[in-house]
């Protein structure tokens, strides 16, 4: 009698077992592949979207630091031009100080010869000198604070035009607001503005009294 031999039933569950297994592990090994294809893709974009980031931000950079420069020349060129037309003939406005000569930028230095600061416009004669502070708006405390600086400083590191001369100031502007033309003449100093292409001497407020330093 032939005998049929059968495949024990757990035997069956087993090897069912490993190729659900196997086919597990070929799945995860692919999407683990995909994942790290996708990976790498989404990395480069990252990488090229940085890249081109930096570019438009240096690209920026450029272009501002390029308008910076014009804008700089403008104000530059305007402020010098506001400074040659307050010069011209400015100290035919102190008559009483016979100021006949007209000096333009000069230096302050130091002790170790280094630049502190400049005069705008420095008008002289034998005894007594006005340092002029020009600005195209003269609208800040500070413009006015900046110039009781440089007075000090002038008394301190005296050009040689106003060793042994009295010291007057004036601050000019092409525009001047009331509020800071006020304070400079709490200050002591004369106030100039700009009309059309000629200085006018601002009249100075009841009770002024010029500052001597």
């Amino acid at each position: 009698m032939e005998t049929i031999q059968t495949i024990p039933e757990w035997k069956v569950a087993a090897d069912e077992i490993w190729a659900v297994l196997k086919e597990t592990d070929r799945i995860m090994k692919e999407n683990a592949k995909e994942q790290a294809l996708r990976l790498a893709e989404t990395d480069r974009i990252m990488k090229e979207d940085a890249k081109e980031q930096a570019e438009r931000s240096a690209d920026l950079d450029k272009k501002i630091e390029r308008v910076s420069a014009n804008v700089g020349g403008l104000n530059r060129s305007m402020g010098e031009l506001i400074e040659n037309l307050i010069a011209a003939r400015l100290w035919e406005k102190f008559p009483e100080y016979g100021l006949v000569r007209s000096y333009q930028r000069v230096p302050i230095y130091d002790e170790k010869n280094r630049i502190k600061t400049d005069i705008d416009i420095l008008l002289s004669n034998t005894d007594k000198v006005m340092a002029v502070e020009v600005k195209h708006e003269l609208n800040k405390v500070r413009d006015v604070d900046e110039h009781l600086k440089r007075m000090e400083l002038i008394r301190k590191y005296p050009p040689l035009e106003t060793v042994n001369k009295q010291l007057l100031g004036a601050m000019a502007g092409g525009v001047v607001s009331p509020e800071i033309m006020a304070y400079a003449y709490e200050a002591g100093f004369y106030v100039l503005e700009l009309t059309g292409e000629s200085v006018h001497l601002v009249p100075p407020p009841a009770g002024f009294t010029p500052r001597q330093w």
